[in-house]
């Protein structure tokens, strides 16, 4: 790491007189940085990110615009209680509204094509538990999404997408799907044109709540202090916080090379949404797989997990296209900050210091609220 003192200029032009610094630039960095210039325009507000892009999930993830498959929802009843995850349930759903409003549906190329849940015939016994409870669902979720009939059985599409070995589709049809890259650009331009100044490379390695403000030391050697700092680096945020209950989880992620006469369309959850798919420019993305190496998995480090990367192409070629030679084109990794409980943390750390992070792999959801929710908490 390049190590370095900044200039006068630097210190007068650049990093002089912010109120408030956001540390990390992905959707929920981005939307508390807008939502703080929105409640106080005066505000001088920098974005501060360590990568050329937001280095974890925000332009690494799906695209999946998603608030719970049947059988994840249930996991999570039976874990957390009902009560709990109706909560963040209506908190995803809320959040999807809001990034629609914020970033705009042709701007992301957001699609409402549902998402579907499969089944295989190994998994009738959960298949029955699901469609027995799609009324109670519909009642309950309904209620938060106003599609008194979101959940349903849809198995006759089966032919249609030509998948192998699944018995069963359950659709949710109040889901979607956005362009990732669309929607991050759009945030940033958006932020931009507020007078938000975006730094990249700007990688934090201590920070100090001082009574003169808080002080940030930088990878490079030179400190900035910033009256107030928002804290929206979700799974990284060990760095700065050791004792933050947040476990980062890395998800291998494939694109498959254009695929003539795909058929498919909208997202697919299998396995308690431990693996995931969708079409994208006649392609298919596929990731997942996490729960296969759990513990090689827990880790904030990017790179390859071949078992993993090995079961997704099982799952490609065998499942999901078996009819046809399709190719892999590209492979990556993005980082989700998972927890305790599914629930995000948005609280204040100390007098100058609010964080708002573990989004448990929903950031698309509900990044946009859990940042603006964090912008009100910093500025009481």
């Amino acid at each position: 790491m390049l190590r370095y003192n900044l200039s006068y200029w630097e210190r007068e032009t650049f990093f002089k007189d912010f109120d408030v610094a956001v540390i990390g630039s992905g959707i929920v960095g981005l939307a508390a940085a807008m939502h703080l210039k929105t409640l106080d325009p005066r505000l001088n507000v920098a974005v501060l990110e360590r990568g050329v892009l937001p280095a974890g999930a925000s332009t690494r993830n799906a695209g999946f615009a998603c608030f719970g498959s049947m059988t994840e929802l249930l996991d999570d009843i039976a874990q957390f209680g009902e009560d709990q995850v109706l909560t963040v349930v209506e908190k995803r759903w809320r959040g999807l509204q809001r990034l629609r409003a914020l970033v705009g549906d042709a701007n992301m190329d957001f699609q409402q094509l549902g998402g579907y849940e499969m089944f295989t015939d190994d998994e009738e016994d959960v298949f029955q538990q699901c469609l027995e409870r799609i009324p109670e669902f519909n009642h309950k979720i309904g209620a938060i999404t106003q599609h008194p009939e979101g959940y349903k059985l849809v198995d006759d599409r089966l032919p249609d997408f030509g998948f192998r070995g699944v018995r069963h589709l359950i659709l949710n049809q109040p889901e979607g799907q956005v362009h990732t890259g669309k929607m991050m650009s759009t945030l940033l331009r958006i932020a931009e044109s507020q007078g938000i100044k975006i730094f990249n490379g700007i990688a934090i390695r201590r920070m100090e709540d001082t009574s003169q403000g808080v002080e940030l030391e930088t990878d490079a050697g030179w400190t900035l202090r910033v009256p107030r700092i928002l804290i929206a680096v979700n799974a990284f945020v060990k760095t700065l916080l050791p004792g933050t209950d947040v476990i980062p989880a890395r998800n291998q992620v494939l694109i498959t090379h254009p695929i003539p006469g795909l058929s498919i369309e909208g997202c697919f959850h299998y396995d308690r949404g431990y693996y995931y798919f969708r079409n994208i420019d006649g392609r298919i993305l596929l990731g997942g797989g996490r729960h296969l190496d759990n513990a090689s998995e827990q880790t904030a480090e990017f790179g390859p997990n071949e078992l993993i990367r090995s079961a997704l192409v099982q799952l490609l070629r065998t499942v999901v296209c078996p009819a046809r030679p399709v190719e892999v084109d590209a492979w990556w990794t993005g980082i989700l900050g998972l927890g305790s409980v599914k629930k995000p943390i948005v609280e204040r750390y100390s007098d100058n210091v609010v964080i708002a992070v573990r989004l448990s792999g929903m950031g698309v959801a509900i990044g946009t609220l859990i940042g603006q929710e964090g912008a009100e908490l910093l500025l009481k």
